[in-house]
């Protein structure tokens, strides 16, 4: 049996699912509707074109949802990592590509435009006919088990990548991490990146509770690396760390060997989000840990991040005449990252202009939000296509409340009730504003939906 590695994620568990597989004359959906229909339903309903997904506990599943198993002899390591809430791109899930010269896997979640985003081997996406063939052999089994779609898709990853041999797997816990589907697996290294409120019906309504759930992906023996604490988790990750035997690196208060380099690879990675020089510097921390050296090579890799894993909605360039920029992060924790890059972006006088094109599910802490979002922008309140957004509406009416009371201007605050039309207003927009007041930025975020429903009227 290969040795297991893993990195997990606690993005969005549950997210609206755009074009997923084809076979034939299939098409298939996946995509979040009522939670009142069953599991078993819904797996039917997404074969129809439409559906109900939603996340619930980890289980082994009866024995479906099992690591891959490989011929003793092969070099094999999963990587479980967690990337937190706030930080929407963690470049360690390719560092062993290109620089081993080995099959790597990759599992991810969310996806934004095709579900097959979520599984991938040497940067190749799962085919289309595999995924429906593994949800027509093993559907009895799903209804069965009753299993949560995250629980179905962690099956299918694990599938696959025994099915291809992979030597190295890098896995993004859904959400959580103690009772996360993924966490069946005894990593060789566990990443953690930081710990913001989110998902706190779920996981807990203080920091110290949601790391409790977080560092459940340390075990035994298993070295770990966290990217930053509080000094409410500092305690919470030393007490796991010290329970299971697990050598603990806070990425934060560490130089990785490879720290005079980071500069360098910051200026050319083709992530530019500024929350990625917390994210290398775990990045380079985590490769201590496992013993790898940062050669030239690996360095090319990590630089490469988004191009060698495809990955969408990362502070991603989607156009430049005007210039658009999107992100999925969605929290207070991620967004007081970007809206203070976009305000600085602003000050340096390299935009004129900034609007944004946003958008929020009804679960998240707008009251949290609200303070953060730059003074000096326009905005455009959206509704994606999903019964869990809040209306653009009500958005834009708690955001000219706060303005009132502020003192602040409420003149430059608009609504399109969809994502599209929001995008085609903010285009007409900036033309406008590049006459008049010089280059303008468009800004779409808040919510991994409207990125999702905004990527394609760029082209993507």
């Amino acid at each position: 049996m290969s040795k297991v590695l893993v990195i997990g994620c606690g993005g969005v568990a549950n997210v609206a699912i755009r074009k997923c597989c084809q076979h034939s004359d299939i098409f298939t959906e996946l995509c979040i509707a009522s939670r009142t229909k069953s599991k078993c339903d819904a797996l039917a309903a997404a074969l129809a074109g439409r559906g109900v997904l939603a996340d619930g506990h980890p289980r082994r599943a009866g024995g479906l949802l099992r690591p891959p198993q490989k011929p003793v002899g092969f070099l094999g390591a999963w990587i479980l990592a967690h990337e937190g809430p706030t930080i929407p791109a963690l470049p360690v899930r390719m560092l062993p590509d290109g620089a081993s010269r080995r099959r790597i896997g990759l599992y991810t979640s969310p996806h934004l435009l095709d579900f097959r985003e979520r599984m991938k081997v040497d940067g190749e996406m799962v085919p289309k006919e595999w995924v429906y063939d593994f949800i027509v052999k093993y559907r009895s089994e799903f209804e069965r088990l009753d299993l949560s779609f995250f629980e179905i898709t962690t099956s299918m990853a694990f599938k696959w990548f025994e099915e291809m041999g992979v030597d190295w797997a890098v896995i993004e816990v859904g959400l959580g991490g103690r009772f996360d589907s993924t966490n069946i697996i005894t990593p060789e290294l566990s990443v953690i990146t930081s710990i913001g409120l989110d998902h706190c019906d779920i996981l807990g309504h203080t920091l110290a509770k949601i790391a409790r759930e977080k560092a459940g992906i340390i075990k035994k023996g298993v070295p770990a690396v966290v990217g930053e604490v509080t000094p409410e988790t500092w305690t919470v990750f030393l007490t796991r760390a010290a329970k299971m035997d697990s050598q603990l690196t806070i990425a934060e208060h560490s130089d990785p060997s490879a720290l005079g380099s980071m500069d360098k690879m910051l200026a050319e990675m083709d992530l530019q989000g500024e929350y990625q020089r917390k994210n290398l510097r775990t990045v380079l921390c985590s490769l201590d840990a496992l013993g790898i050296k940062v050669t030239p090579e690996i360095m090319d890799g990590i630089v490469h991040t988004a191009a060698r894993t495809g990955f969408h909605g990362r502070w991603e360039k989607i156009s430049d005449q005007p210039d658009v920029i999107c992100d999925i992060g969605h929290n207070a924790h991620a967004l007081r990252n970007n809206f203070a890059q976009l305000s600085g972006l602003l000050e340096s006088g390299e935009y004129a202009t900034l609007i944004i094109i946003y958008a929020v599910m009804s679960d998240k802490d707008l009251k949290s939000i609200i303070p953060l979002m730059p003074e000096k922008a326009t905005y455009i309140f959206t509704t994606p296509s999903t019964s869990r957004a809040l209306p653009a509406r009500k958005i834009m009416s708690k955001y000219r409340s706060y303005c009132r009371r502020h003192g602040m201007s409420t003149a430059r605050l608009f609504v399109r009730d969809s994502v599209r039309d929001a995008v085609d207003y903010a285009l007409e927009m900036a033309s406008g504003d590049w006459n008049l007041f010089g280059k303008p930025l468009i800004y779409i975020g808040g919510s991994t939906f409207a990125v999702a429903e905004a990527m394609p009227c760029f082209g993507k």
